[in-house]
């Protein structure tokens, strides 16, 4: 059964950016299509140490944190949903710590032929830049992009006053779905 993962790299468990992937995940969910989330928040991901080691071993060899188990997810999703907050124009130093460390599966393409979603939101402005970012961890792993969403909020819940992100977020769920349930199903 197919399956779409949704990661919010927020350090806020059940903040803006969260709630946007959530909206995507419960396009699909609605339609019966398979789907879990995961939040970075208060999880352990060390930063890359740009050993290359992982071209011998064909993984990363930083252990004892949370990634391994999160990109083992990442691995068997057919479409993958990811969010982040903006932080000075750019996706958040946590998700980046996340997103630098697959430079272990880009050497043999580990990820290449999945569908891919990029997420942003931003208190005012640099949402664009943070797009840019995840499209192109996107892009450099050989995902297909189904698009993207932008959404605007600061305080807590204030992505759900953002009309046509949540509108938008709802569309590219559909998206998901159609490609994942095709109607003769």
């Amino acid at each position: 059964m197919k399956k779409v993962l949704g990661i919010s790299g927020s350090m806020r468990k059940n903040g803006n950016t969260a709630i946007l992937v959530k909206e995507i995940l419960g396009r699909c969910e609605e339609s019966g299509v398979r789907t879990e989330f995961v939040s970075l928040a208060g999880r352990k991901i060390s930063p890359c140490l740009g050993c290359e080691k992982c071209k011998e071993k064909k993984w990363c060899v930083i252990e004892n944190d949370d990634w391994d188990e999160i990109i083992q997810k990442v691995m068997k999703c057919d479409v993958l949903v990811i969010g982040s907050p903006t932080y000075y124009y750019d996706v958040n130093g946590h998700l980046k710590n996340f997103i630098d460390r697959t430079y272990s599966l880009y050497h043999d393409r580990k990820l290449a032929g999945k569908k891919g979603v990029a997420v942003a939101v931003h208190a005012n402005k640099g949402a664009l830049r943070t797009i840019q970012t995840l499209e192109g961890f996107l892009s450099s792993h050989e995902f297909a992009s189904l698009g993207c969403v932008k959404g605007m909020g600061y305080h807590a819940g204030d992505v759900l006053k953002d009309e046509k992100a949540m509108k938008r977020a709802q569309k590219i769920g559909d998206k998901i779905v159609r490609l994942l349930k095709p109607s003769h199903d």
